[in-house]
């Protein structure tokens, strides 16, 4: 199979801290990738240099065989990347169908200046087209009650799906969701990761996901990869890195065999 994106030995360094050391993988086209590990870990890290935030100290980002390390974050979507945050990034003054919209901005063949003149043949053909595209997207993720609600009003789960709708809207090839369940109830998760499911398979979007809730990162991930201190500790699928003895230590905070043997420590949760 493809691949859909490969980072060979990137490290990021913030002056004398050091947030990615030769980190290196690769993601399948068709892929639902997750990225795990402690807070601090360089998770988040790792994903701004994907979509361009980050420029790595060191290392290469290749997306479909072509270099990007340099790509500025603006041309990354046009390229086929989106994303979501751990902090939402909506407009919370404008409506759930108008942020949506701003994720076909890119999309748009008209200038500003036919873009004015709705009234030409091409341009509100065009401009139906989006909006068509974006009702799609908004039943896919149930928004039909909320397509004309202020986006600041809604609660957080119905927050999060809005962002991600519009990183749908961007038609992407990859997607980088991260924590896209945080903060939610156990209703909203379930459905946010149908969701993400749903993605993946009916839309064929390769997804490269951030998760903390490791219920769901074994349920729904075809591969896992593990970063602890910057560093990638462990890399398979969920079953085997979950398994893997630096994982437990690192991630779930147990103590190795022969410590555990003298002083036997339980899992401390997951937060």
């Amino acid at each position: 199979m493809a691949e859909a994106l490969e980072v060979r030995q990137v490290s990021l360094r913030f002056g004398g801290v050091k947030a990615l050391t030769d980190v290196a993988f690769t993601v399948e086209q068709g892929e639902l990738f997750s990225i795990i590990g402690p807070n601090g870990a360089g998770k988040t890290s790792m994903l701004n240099c994907i979509s361009g935030r980050y420029r790595p100290t060191e290392g290469q980002v290749l997306f479909q065989g072509r270099d990007i390390t340099h790509a500025t974050p603006n041309a990354r979507p046009k390229l086929g990347i989106g994303r979501t945050f751990q902090n939402l990034a909506l407009f919370h003054h404008m409506s759930v169908l108008d942020n949506i919209l701003v994720g076909r901005h890119h999309l748009m063949r008209n200038n500003f200046l036919t873009g004015s003149l709705y009234w030409l043949p091409g341009v509100r053909g065009e401009e139906l087209a989006h909006r068509r595209r974006v009702e799609e997207i908004i039943d896919f993720l149930d928004l039909q009650p909320y397509r004309k609600t202020v986006a600041g009003t809604l609660s957080y789960g119905l927050r999060k799906r809005v962002e991600l709708a519009r990183a749908m809207a961007l038609e992407p090839k990859l997607i980088l969701l991260d924590e896209p369940m945080a903060g939610m109830n156990l209703e909203e998760k379930e459905d946010m990761a149908r969701y993400i499911v749903d993605l993946n398979e009916e839309f064929g979007m390769t997804v490269v996901m951030i998760e903390h809730d490791m219920g769901v990162v074994m349920d729904i991930s075809h591969r896992v990869m593990v970063l602890d201190f910057g560093r990638r500790i462990a890399l398979g699928h969920p079953e085997a890195v979950l398994a893997d003895p630096h994982v437990r230590r690192a991630y779930l905070g147990e103590e190795d065999e022969e410590a555990a043997d003298e002083a036997p420590a339980p899992i401390r949760a997951v937060s």
